[in-house]
């Protein structure tokens, strides 16, 4: 009579599935928040190239049709909407005149939350201001009382910041300057405290 041994199968142990099974946890653990960040940061930017972009095409369009064209900017809460807006006679773009439809609203009025998840116009705690002065509050719209970024038909702009926050305290601005009426995004670099010019 031949007998046969009997082979154990290949296979884990409960302790080595428990060691495997730590390790991708752990590893989870740790990559997980430094992708959230990662893709904060990234809408964040995005928000803020776009809003960028809309300025670009308010002066190109200001410029092409000698008559002041500029963004809107209506406060939603505790963030705004923005719409593109062009002076309707010859006198500049007013608050007054965009009520009584002197003066055009071209685009409808929209959040960046819309496009961009968990973005809005805002500046954070213990963040400066775009100068390296203190911040004085958390409104994200620097463009005076009327909150218009109007875009001349000469080049020239008036002068402010807008400044973009995310959920995971990503920090951006974007702002324009007055005498040229050029547009910057800055990011705010937290380990340096301080902005950096992306442009």
């Amino acid at each position: 009579m031949v007998r046969r041994r009997c082979r154990s199968s290949p296979g884990f142990t409960i302790l080595e599935l428990l060691f495997a099974v730590g390790i991708t946890a752990t590893l989870a653990a740790i990559a997980v928040p430094q992708s959230l960040r990662a893709l904060d940061d990234f809408r964040t930017r995005s928000a803020a190239q776009y809003v960028a972009r809309r300025l670009a095409t308010a002066r190109f369009q200001a410029i092409r049709r000698s008559n002041a064209h500029g963004l809107r900017f209506e406060a939603d809460g505790a963030d705004y909407r923005m719409s593109l807006v062009a002076d309707g006679n010859a006198n500049g773009i007013r608050t007054m005149e965009l009520q009584h439809g002197i003066d055009r609203t071209l685009s409808e009025a929209e959040a960046l939350a819309g496009h961009f998840t968990g973005v809005q116009f805002g500046i954070l705690d213990g963040v400066p201001d775009a100068d390296g002065n203190p911040s004085n509050g958390p409104d994200g719209v620097r463009f005076g009382s009327p909150r218009l970024a109007v875009m001349n038909a000469d080049g020239t702009a008036s002068s402010g910041t807008l400044y973009l926050s995310g959920a995971g305290r990503s920090q951006y601005a974007v702002r324009v300057l007055g005498s040229t009426g050029r547009v910057r995004l800055l990011k705010f670099d937290a380990v340096r405290g301080r902005w950096v010019d992306l442009t």
